[in-house]
């Protein structure tokens, strides 16, 4: 048997950390955990102030070796009729044909084409999101996937945060009012936010 006991705690503290790095830092297929995954959205009302909202439901899967950043593959599911401003007859408008008009499009989706490096633990993915029926290239800016940590259970979980804006026009989602003072009733530009919670497949 091999005695550690001369051995200083610094080296188990850093064959920790290898290990750990280790863990985070190879080649694996994630899928997203739909109980800790959240698409989240912000608009202008009426030019004054900023409604926020959310959708649950997502579905996806996440191909990334650190080693090779450039050969990441993403694609995300997100349920459009769970959408949720606190407000029901806002939801209820929204789910409407005024809007994403649900019953025809109930889930909006992203597959990436493209990722590069975009800095220390970034990326940008490019790629096609399909909303209200209309696909469209949209770059996101993601912070991470963030060092794995193993559960109880031993299964690894990572996550990330990805960011972006889009013209909402461009998908085909043109219902407006014009304000008697000037102005709209909702703002074009909206302000998209993709927070995932990753867990490794087996």
């Amino acid at each position: 048997m091999l005695d550690y006991s001369y051995m200083p705690s610094k080296f188990f503290k850093s064959l920790f950390l290898v290990s750990a790095l280790a863990a985070s830092c190879r080649a694996a297929e994630w899928t997203v955990d739909p109980m800790h995954s959240q698409a989240s959205f912000a608009v202008k009302h009426m030019m004054v102030s900023t409604v926020h909202g959310s959708f649950n439901g997502l579905q996806g899967l996440v191909d990334y070796d650190p080693a090779h950043p450039k050969a990441a593959k993403a694609q995300i599911t997100i349920d459009a009729t769970t959408v949720d401003t606190r407000n029901d007859m806002r939801d209820k408008d929204l789910k409407s044909e005024n809007f994403f008009d649900v019953a025809k499009f109930p889930t909006i989706s992203f597959v990436s084409t493209k990722v590069e490096p975009a800095g220390k633990g970034k990326l940008k993915i490019i790629g096609d999101m399909t909303l209200h029926g209309v696909t469209k290239q949209v770059t996101w800016l993601v912070e991470g996937p963030a060092t794995a940590v193993k559960d109880p259970k031993g299964n690894l979980h990572s996550g990330a945060t990805a960011t972006t804006a889009i013209n909402r026009k461009d998908f085909g989602l043109t219902w407006n009012k014009t304000l008697d003072g000037g102005g709209v009733m909702v703002g074009e530009d909206i302000d998209l936010s993709v927070e995932v919670e990753l867990v490794e497949k087996k």
